[in-house]
């Protein structure tokens, strides 16, 4: 990314194929220091847990799978392969989690990285990273979909230049300016940025916020619509977040979506974590909410987070795919470290 690209914040639609990209009315510059409200919790689609639930959780104690559950860790699919070349089409890779590297409009984009090898609170993975990091080519943007550990790791992002410009939710720039990036945008829903020709949409999710004991939704959370405003390609990654209506606000207000990367895992007990993690069949009908054409499961087979048996989020993913009668092909169900990219 040269010293010319284009970076602007803007809050209306992007520009028609061929047409140039030109800053929208109220659009604020990127980098600028923001204020904030203190919480964001009237951004909550349900309430959070209290002490009853927490009680009942660690009286089931459902925190892991079973023994059983975890049998099927060898089976996880992993199969890490060389990088797309960047010939200008959408192609993805998934280094696992919610971690991708995708490149689109000529840009390299890293989504929550996550390239440690253990996150607080967890066993260490259970699949390998999917791409080496020395074998990354220059990042261009990272975007952040919220602050939870498996989402942003601060190890990982040490290892970044500190000019690489991190695209992030409201009230999480303080967090990264004190780690030394000098190029941080924090957007509220519905806002974006321009980096050359991709624009960067950030969009409401069903979940929360919290990296402390004291910081409950301090910073927002959310997902990105990545558009290539001249080929129009266009791609929707979720970051975290359980079924609700912003699925089809969101495909309303972007049509014709080529890729959405869906979290499909983490989600049992379904009574605790129903509000704020898809389960498998959500995912698709969240995918068919927006109208897109494709998706990708992701947030699976890499950190032990909650008690389904760690292969069930595939197994029912694809069976829902299958019900939900959509083209097999349309599920790029990918394992870990493999790459796919739209015809070109």
């Amino acid at each position: 990314m040269t010293e010319q690209t284009e970076r602007t914040v803007r809050t209306a639609p992007g520009p028609r194929p061929g047409q140039a990209v030109r800053p929208a009315p109220g659009m604020r510059p990127l980098g600028e220091h923001r204020t904030w409200p203190r919480s964001f919790a009237d951004r909550l689609t349900a309430p959070l847990p209290g002490v009853r639930s927490f009680a009942k959780l660690a009286r089931e104690g459902a925190f892991r799978p079973t023994a059983e559950g975890l049998h099927g860790i060898p089976d996880l699919p992993y199969a890490p392969g060389p990088l797309p070349a960047a010939t200008g089409t959408l192609s993805v890779t998934w280094a696992g989690h919610a971690s991708w590297i995708v490149r689109i409009g000529g840009l390299t984009i890293l989504t929550d990285p996550v390239w440690s090898r253990k996150i607080l609170g967890t066993p260490a993975r259970m699949t390998p990273v999917g791409v080496r990091w020395e074998d990354l080519p220059r990042i261009d943007a990272v975007v952040i979909s919220h602050n939870h550990y498996d989402h942003l790791d601060a190890p990982t992002l040490r290892r970044l230049p500190r000019d690489t410009p991190l695209l992030v939710p409201a009230g999480l720039a303080r967090w990264c300016r004190r780690r030394g990036f000098s190029h941080v945008t924090e957007l509220d829903w519905w806002e974006a940025v321009q980096l050359g020709p991709v624009t960067f949409d950030f969009v409401p999710a069903h979940h929360w916020s919290k990296r402390g004991l004291l910081d409950t939704c301090r910073t927002l959370w959310g997902g990105w619509v990545l558009t290539d405003t001249l080929t129009r390609q266009s791609l929707y990654f979720a970051g975290d977040t359980g079924y609700g209506h912003w699925f089809a606000e969101i495909g309303r207000r972007f049509p014709g979506l080529d890729l959405a990367l869906m979290p499909i895992g983490a989600y049992a007990p379904r009574w605790w974590l129903r509000d704020v993690h898809a389960d498998p069949e959500e995912a698709v009908q969240a995918t068919l909410d927006l109208g897109a054409h494709r998706m990708a499961p992701m947030h699976w087979g890499t950190f032990v987070l909650s008690a389904e048996p760690v292969l069930e989020p595939l197994q029912r993913v694809r069976e829902a795919w299958s019900r939900a009668c959509m083209p097999r092909e349309a599920l790029w169900d990918l394992p870990v470290g493999a790459s796919r990219s739209l015809p070109a």
